[in-house]
């Protein structure tokens, strides 16, 4: 699970980093609302913190800014004031759930627990849509941009496209792609796979001779890092 925690408070970044790693979530931080907003846009998380009362672009307008961009990822806003018009509004604009300051670390967990347990991206692990650096994919409509150009692919490249995302930091054999994309009956060679990565890096990777989201783990198989 990756969490994207936007606070400007130096302590609580490294107390809360610390206490969620431990609990095995995968932590990246921004100290400011603008910079939060060009790490929720450049690759998918699982969950939101976010504090209201940040510099350059306050927790609100970012929360407002996310879900204009059709980021449906839920959001856990923090707020030091403890005032109603702050949780309404944040609510309004696409909050899932709010935390007053000061706050015990354990009432967090359990608020994420909750979120995560109910969010549609946790429970079936096929979000509707999904970015990673400047592709986006729309699962819905089976639409692939990259910089905002369309990127054809064939039925087969999106689906191994979608099995690597929904799986991402899992090592995949080929073997298991074989029977997941293709399907046991169609009997194509493990080498069809390695064609087939090929290609979708050819045409989504910055640098497809160095790829940095498709990896290959040499003797077992690939792995989406995103």
């Amino acid at each position: 699970m990756k969490v994207l925690l936007v606070e400007d408070e130096e302590g609580l970044i490294i107390t809360l980093t610390d206490r969620l790693q431990s609990e095995g979530f995968e932590v990246k931080s921004a100290a400011d609302g603008e910079l939060g907003v060009s790490f929720a846009l450049a690759e998918a998380f699982d969950l939101i913190i976010l504090d209201v009362m940040l510099p350059k672009k306050n927790g609100l307008d970012v929360c407002r800014d996310l879900r204009q961009k059709e980021i449906s990822t839920p959001i856990l806003m923090l707020t030091a004031k403890g005032e109603t018009i702050d949780k309404v509004l944040g609510l309004k604009l696409g909050a899932d759930d709010y935390l007053t300051k000061p706050f015990e670390v354990i009432e967090l967990l359990a608020r994420i627990e909750a979120l995560l347990r109910r969010s549609p991206n946790t429970m079936n692990n096929s979000p509707e849509s999904f970015r990673f650096g400047d592709v986006s994919v729309d699962f819905r409509r089976a639409v692939v941009k990259k910089e905002n150009e369309l990127i054809e692919l064939s039925a087969l490249e999106f689906k191994l496209l979608q099995y690597l995302i929904e799986h991402r930091g899992e090592v995949l054999k080929r073997d298991e792609l074989l029977d997941e994309v293709w399907g046991y009956d169609a009997m194509p060679s493990t080498r069809t796979v390695d064609v087939h990565v090929a290609w979708l890096r050819q045409k989504l990777e910055e640098n497809p001779r160095y790829p940095q989201f498709i990896h290959t783990v040499h003797g077992l198989g690939y792995k989406f890092v995103g």
